[in-house]
């Protein structure tokens, strides 16, 4: 892992999700990479919670788990402001 490359990533609830459900269906990152048609890189970055991300792409890869992206309250009080 190249410190400076990594430095500004955390384990996000998305990428603990998609790491989860990878390993749960045994995928390797190689393997998973293929099935969503998105690159090895992608997924590696995406697994490190790599803050900005193609929205696109995210939803290619949670599709094989049947899942996608949405938005969701931050703040239940705003809600009702709309």
């Amino acid at each position: 892992m190249h410190p400076k490359r990594y430095k500004d990533m955390k384990q996000t609830t998305l990428s603990l999700f998609v790491k989860k459900k990878r390993k749960q269906y045994q995928l390797t990152q190689v393997e998973l990479s293929e099935k969503a048609g998105v690159g090895l890189r992608f997924v590696r970055d995406l697994e490190q919670g790599k803050l900005s991300l193609r929205l696109d792409k995210v939803n290619q890869v949670l599709s094989l788990f049947g899942s996608e992206m949405a938005p969701t309250p931050a703040n239940l009080f705003e809600i009702n402001e709309l």
